[in-house]
């Protein structure tokens, strides 16, 4: 039988065999025990809920709503490179750096300190790139990004952002959800839950891999933690079928699909104006959703109608899975209204352990392959008017240190570096923010921020307040207390923006 026919027998089952025990055994006892759990006599209207001052009608979720102030972004593109290239290697430009080469790491850089591999005395590690300074910024940038460097005087470089976490899923969920923990909403959910979205027909936050493995946080990476579930990201791919099980079950066509989603919903409704929960109505959400992706997500994931310069510009190939067909879905899904597009690329993890990952090995092809897209994405949404607002994020959990990493306190045979908290670069473009800047500067050899020092709560604070958001009033009731995406810390970056 038919699975979508299985769950509507299942769900009407399930609804008459409980609510009739319920409601009509012993008087109604078990139905009265219910409602004091769940809080379904609550005096609320049934499909609102008002949050923040906001009153959202919970039949549509990603109905666009309205932020604290006059937004400079619409909407946001987050390229996240999992693993966390080293900044030495491309924007953090240290010559002091190159004459410590090879010499044994000072004591004072490792006392109190933890790294997640180096072990004993490492020796400093000299920048494996050629650096020079492009556009009227004169912003450092290395050999590994050459296309790129001619974008630098569209974008802000935060140039000391540090972390508190040194392995990579807390320090990925912290940059994402505000938490080292699991639990908590992803900021994409944020903002699709603060703003809704400007196409009903699609969700408003997507999710995009590549690199071959999804990121070390997992889903909860890109999830909706406390939040309505309908606002954790969709994860589209670029090859085979963009999103799984969308697609019409074998022997069933789409108007037999539609009665099947219809009756499991009315089920849904029933139970929903009996207890209130708004869980019930994400439910019948994202059933409605699901429904509406089969014609819009098939029509905006087909790169083959792109023109020809546009693959060549971004080094497109339709019908693979790849960073740079991500970077130009990136660029459809934002122009078609999709609030919040995260991209994860994966394999930045440079300790050196092997050719793949090592600076002076596969650092290099990891570059190659994210250099041409990246620069696309901007000058294509730049040509296209869109940048203007169109937040771009580019950033990773943490940076690289400055010595060699030696595993088990042995020289390792490629070059590497370990985790880093203390210092990294991150760099935004677009909606809100100032062109051709660099803020923050770390010392002499790149360890310690000892200017204009940022953190994650900042950059998150910085991306709400573009999109129009007082990151302290964008809140949502759970467990006794409002919570927030910064949580308790946080301070907007002011002199990055226009």
């Amino acid at each position: 039988m038919n699975p979508l026919f299985l769950e509507a027998i299942q769900r009407q089952t399930e609804y008459m065999t409980r609510r009739h025990f319920l409601s009509k055994c012993t008087t109604g006892i078990g139905a009265m025990a219910l409602a004091s759990l769940t809080g379904c006599f609550a005096d609320k209207k049934p499909s609102q809920e008002q949050v923040s001052g906001i009153v959202r009608d919970l039949s549509r979720p990603f109905a666009p709503l309205p932020s604290h102030f006059a937004p400079k972004a619409k909407r946001v593109i987050f390229l996240h490179m999992a693993g966390a290239p080293s900044q030495l290697e491309l924007f953090d430009y240290k010559p002091e750096l190159q004459k410590l080469d090879g010499q044994l790491c000072p004591p004072s850089l490792l006392e109190g300190k933890r790294f997640a591999f180096i072990k004993g005395v490492p020796k400093m590690l000299g920048p494996q790139a050629q650096f020079k300074q492009y556009g009227q910024s004169g912003a450092w940038v290395s050999h590994h990004l050459p296309e790129f460097a001619s974008m630098v005087d569209d974008v802000s470089f935060l140039k000391a952002m540090h972390t508190d976490q040194f392995n990579h899923a807390p320090a990925q969920l912290l940059i994402q959800t505000g938490n080292a923990r699991l639990g908590r909403p992803s900021m994409g959910a944020w903002v699709t839950y603060g703003l809704g979205s400007e196409n009903e027909n699609l969700p408003g936050f997507i999710v995009l891999l590549s690199g071959g493995k999804a990121p070390d946080a997992g889903k909860a990476g890109y999830g909706s933690g406390f939040l309505p579930t309908v606002y954790q990201g969709v994860e589209c791919r670029s090859k085979g079928e963009p999103v799984l099980y969308v697609a019409n079950p074998e022997g069933m066509d789409r108007d037999l699909r539609k009665a099947s989603l219809q009756a499991i919903n009315d089920i849904n409704r029933i139970q929903h104006e009996e207890t209130g929960d708004p869980e019930t109505i994400s439910r019948i959400s994202q059933y409605e959703m699901a429904f509406k992706m089969q014609i819009s997500v098939p029509e905006v994931m087909d790169i083959k109608d792109e023109p020809q310069w546009v693959h060549e510009m971004y080094g497109t190939e339709p019908g693979k899975s790849s960073f740079a067909n991500n970077c130009l879905l990136a660029r459809r899904l934002t122009e078609r209204g999709v609030r919040f597009v995260q991209l994860f690329d994966w394999g930045w993890d440079s300790h050196g352990n092997d050719p793949s990952n090592a600076l002076d090995k596969g650092f290099s092809t990891l570059c190659h392959n994210i250099d041409k897209p990246i620069t696309a994405l901007l000058k294509d949404l730049k040509m296209r008017g869109l940048l203007d607002e169109t937040l771009v994020v580019w950033g990773a959990e943490f940076g690289r240190t400055p010595m060699q990493e030696n595993r088990e306190g042995k020289q390792m045979e490629f070059k590497g570096r370990d985790h880093h908290t203390e210092a990294f670069t991150v760099w935004m473009a677009g909606g809100g923010i100032k062109s051709g800047y660099s803020h923050g500067e770390t010392d002499e050899i790149g360890y310690y921020g000892i200017k204009d020092r940022t953190d994650i709560y900042d950059l998150q604070a910085t991306i709400l307040h573009c999109l129009g958001f007082n990151h302290e009033k964008l809140t949502y009731p759970f467990q006794g207390r409002n919570f927030r995406l910064t949580d308790v810390h946080g301070k907007v970056i002011t002199k990055i923006l226009v």
